[in-house]
């Protein structure tokens, strides 16, 4: 029996296929439940998320383009789902190799660029609290735009080796990664690649970020006390250690397996099989969660949801005034020098407040 080979993301190994194979017809069905629960909530979620960002808050700050782009990377890891599922009731990869190339790979960017953008919000938070005066011309939306190009394009970079080796196997039928000779050196350098690069690495880099920042706000709030534009900013910076929270709780099994099957090979049984695949569930989870999260955290965005569907209609024209207030308020902050000392703090929970190069 072929050992374990689970790939960097989400993808289960053809031992994995075969494994559910031997489980019950309850459990399956209950996990495709669950699985078509997550794919909803996931796609509608991450769309409305990515439409508001376009529609009401016009990428005006640096954190809305962060945001835009980690739900175009949670919506592309969700658009997976149905392919991954059929692979796992058919027991086979219907699709042909060259749309196993495509998903595998789709699938494997879109984890990379979601670690790698939660990175760079930490960093971009750090900046803003810590350095916000020099970090001002780096702060901007325009330079947000190329920053995010470039995680695309070093997100495919970096796992080439996914594209270069992914093919429909011979035998099992299903589509999984495919290493020359040596193939149990090629897998655990690849785990080992794939949890340092796409996970241990960036959350090391994550919490020496938010450590620089609980020991910045700590002396400021000594030396200067609570102002409204302070408050605002650690809305923003709240939100963001939160969804970076949510990450690793949802990665930190499956990564966390990965590391321990190098070490303990895990027996293939029903329950190891089941164990798993819930992991697997968990970062679909963590995808569909996100918005969720910009709604309970962020007034801008749960105004703009209700008003996509209708469910909140503003008396008197109070709630889109507000939309509308923070979104010159935004405009502003990102052009300091139509910034005055008398603006009023907004009440909105996603505004690069710092991006004037003041508090």
């Amino acid at each position: 029996t072929e050992a374990p080979n689970p790939t960097c993301r989400g993808q289960s190994s053809p031992s994995y296929f075969r494994r559910r194979r031997k489980t019950s017809a309850n459990m399956t069905l209950q996990s495709d439940e669950e699985t078509d629960v997550v794919f909803i909530v996931g796609l509608l979620g991450n769309s409305l998320a990515i439409f508001v960002v376009i529609r009401y808050t016009k990428m005006k700050t640096v954190t809305d383009m962060y945001i835009f782009n980690l739900a175009v990377a949670d919506e592309l890891y969700i658009l997976g789902i149905p392919f991954i599922a059929t692979n796992s009731v058919l027991y086979y990869w219907p699709y042909g190799d060259f749309f196993c190339k495509v998903c595998m790979t789709a699938d494997a960017m879109s984890q990379f660029m979601s670690t790698f953008c939660l990175t760079v919000m930490s960093i971009d938070r750090y900046l803003a609290v810590v350095h916000p005066i020099r970090s001002a011309t780096w702060r901007r939306p325009q330079v947000a735009k190329i920053f995010s190009g470039m995680l695309w394009v070093v997100s495919f970079l970096v796992v080439l080796p996914v594209t270069i080796f992914s093919h429909v196997q011979e035998g099992f039928n299903t589509c999984n990664i495919t290493w020359p000779e040596m193939q149990n050196w090629w897998s655990v350098v690849f785990i080992l690649y794939t949890s340092i690069l796409g996970f241990f690495g960036p959350l090391l880099v994550i919490s020496i970020c938010y450590l620089l920042i609980v020991i910045k706000v700590r002396s400021a709030g000594v030396r200067a006390g609570v102002t409204k534009r302070r408050k605002s900013e650690r809305k923003v910076t709240r939100m963001v250690v939160i969804i970076v929270l949510v990450f690793v709780l949802c990665w930190m099994p499956f990564f966390t397996t990965n590391i321990v099957n190098l070490v303990h090979i895990i027996p293939e049984n029903n329950a190891t099989a089941a164990v798993y695949f819930f992991l697997v569930t968990l970062t679909y989870v963590n995808s569909c969660a996100n918005p969720i999260l910009y709604g309970f955290l962020s007034d801008k965005f749960r105004q703009s949801f209700q008003k996509v569907l209708c469910l909140h209609k503003p008396k008197g024209g109070v709630a889109s005034g507000n939309l509308r207030e923070a979104q010159q308020l935004e405009s502003m902050r990102e052009h300091p020098s139509r910034c005055t000392e008398n603006l009023r703090g907004s009440h909105f929970g996603i505004e690069d407040t710092a991006s004037n190069g003041r508090y």
